[in-house]
């Protein structure tokens, strides 16, 4: 599936920054793809019209049971205030249990650097999940 591009659903105030939100999902299961696609659907058309949403996209890889999100918002409260909101609350309530995995990472940027780019969104997902993964590994020994 093609990567659902930038939107930019409300203007940037220049001069200011953005909070980042980048995630990785992971399904168990190829049969919670079609299910987890559906409500990312669902989810992105919130997102379109979140209050504070400065920009969003989203990529799905089926075949490896992997989605991505990248988003901006003009403050955590307004992060926040969606991930509380409907449908979006209920869907990550619901499909918590079809997760394998799943990693975030959040950071600042002047919003002149909208929209962002998948690749250091990517690159920092992957340095996130490793530092988890050798940070479970030590709480475990």
């Amino acid at each position: 599936m093609p990567t659902l591009p930038w939107t930019a659903p409300n203007p940037a105030t220049p001069g200011t920054r953005a909070l980042v939100m980048a995630s990785r999902f992971e399904v168990r299961s190829p049969r919670d793809v079609p299910r987890f696609l559906l409500k990312s659907f669902s989810a992105w058309g919130q997102v379109r019209k979140a209050p504070g949403a400065l920009g969003a996209s989203l990529i799905a890889q089926p075949m490896k049971r992997t989605f991505y999100t990248l988003s901006a918002w003009e403050s955590r409260d307004a992060l926040y205030a969606y991930a509380r909101a409907e449908p979006h609350r209920s869907i990550m309530t619901g499909l918590r249990s079809t997760c394998r995995s799943s990693t975030f990472d959040f950071w600042d940027v002047p919003v002149e650097e909208l929209p962002l780019s998948w690749d250091d969104a990517r690159r920092r997902l992957r340095a996130k999940r490793a530092a988890d993964e050798a940070e479970r590994r030590t709480d475990s020994a």
